[in-house]
């Protein structure tokens, strides 16, 4: 039965004396290192030279070594690219995390897969929180927060969960809800939801029903409207109100559509491919061609990028961009017209 948790049921005095390492200062580890700061922790960032160093400085912190930082701490959390974090770990981490230590994730890939292995003696621990960097940085700053995945992996001193969840409430995440998940269910899902649905399926999506239309002869730019900038009303009223709440907000010709037309985009051949990519997930397949990929310098990667920054729908979707100033009048959803 899965557990959810609030502000009351994290206790930030689980970090008071300890010393919490944020290694990699990108997308999340800025918004992880600001927000625990804020919020009363001591952080030390472990960041080579370069962008994110800079940033770092500029924010306030006095970035070393991964390796110091590691021998620093006593919760130290890796956060860097799937692609890169094994090697920075056995490179300039390992060596210095101690027994009763922790060792945290904010993505638990690297450990799922093996190429990380944790040492015995520590607690290992994962805290997800569901959003970009950004976004938990602008929550917390707004006085709310991002739901949260949090897991225990390894709970070596009795303490493990307790510290996920203090850690939780210093990114601000326990404003909304933490969710226990395992580092397993966390790792698959992610990635499921990437390939089959917020990422790889919708912009499959898109490009093919564009590329209907205009075949059809529908011009670009209407065609542009109605199956790429209409996305984000649709997502509106879904993260509102879920599916329901969104086909009480279009017409009723919408709904019909949906109701009757959807099956047949999404059919058994299209779950049965969906099986597919699940399983190529869950058997560690897609993490060793996405690792292969990286260390032969991301060419297939760059190819299938270049090709679609090309496409038609790309073209008139930076001219059309390019003219909005601003949001348009309210109520513009033309699948409730």
């Amino acid at each position: 039965m899965t557990n959810e948790y609030h502000e009351q049921d994290g206790d930030l005095s689980v970090l008071a004396e300890r010393t919490v390492a944020i290694i990699g200062y990108g997308n999340q580890g800025h918004a992880h290192a600001l927000n625990l700061r804020d919020s009363g922790v001591d952080v030390i960032v472990g960041q080579r030279p370069g962008d994110s160093f800079d940033r770092a400085v500029e924010d306030g912190f006095e970035p070393v070594t991964a390796t110091r930082a590691t021998g620093q701490a006593d919760v130290v959390m890796l956060m860097l690219p799937d692609e890169t974090m094994a090697d920075v770990y056995h490179e300039e981490v390992a060596a210095g995390v101690e027994a009763g230590d922790a060792l945290g994730f904010c993505h638990g890939f690297n450990v799922r897969f093996g190429l990380i292995e944790p040492p015995p003696d520590v607690d290992v621990i994962l805290v997800s929180p569901k959003g970009p960097g950004r976004h938990v940085r602008s929550e917390f700053l707004a006085g709310s927060g991002l739901f949260a995945l949090i897991g225990v992996h390894q709970d070596v001193t009795g303490n493990a969960h307790d510290i996920a969840l203090a850690y939780a409430r210093g990114l601000g995440c326990l404003r909304r809800a933490a969710f226990d998940a395992t580092f397993a269910e966390e790792t698959e899902a992610d990635l499921f939801g990437e390939q089959v649905t917020l990422c790889g399926g919708t912009t499959a999506l898109i490009k093919a029903s564009f590329d209907t239309l205009v075949e059809g002869g529908c011009r670009p730019e209407v065609a542009y409207f109605e199956v790429m900038h209409e996305i984000s009303l649709i997502v509106d009223l879904l993260m509102k109100g879920g599916i329901t709440g969104m086909r009480r907000a279009i017409s009723n010709t919408a709904e019909y559509g949906d109701l009757t037309r959807g099956p047949r985009i999404i059919d058994d051949r299209t779950r049965d491919e969906m099986r597919n990519i699940l399983e190529e997930i869950k058997s560690g397949q897609f993490a060793k061609e996405w690792i292969e990929e990286h260390k032969a310098g991301l060419p297939n990667f760059r190819r299938l990028a270049e090709k679609d920054e090309t496409l038609l729908i790309e073209e008139v979707g930076r001219r059309i961009r390019a003219n909005m100033g601003g949001p348009g009048p309210k109520g513009q959803d033309g699948a409730g017209d």
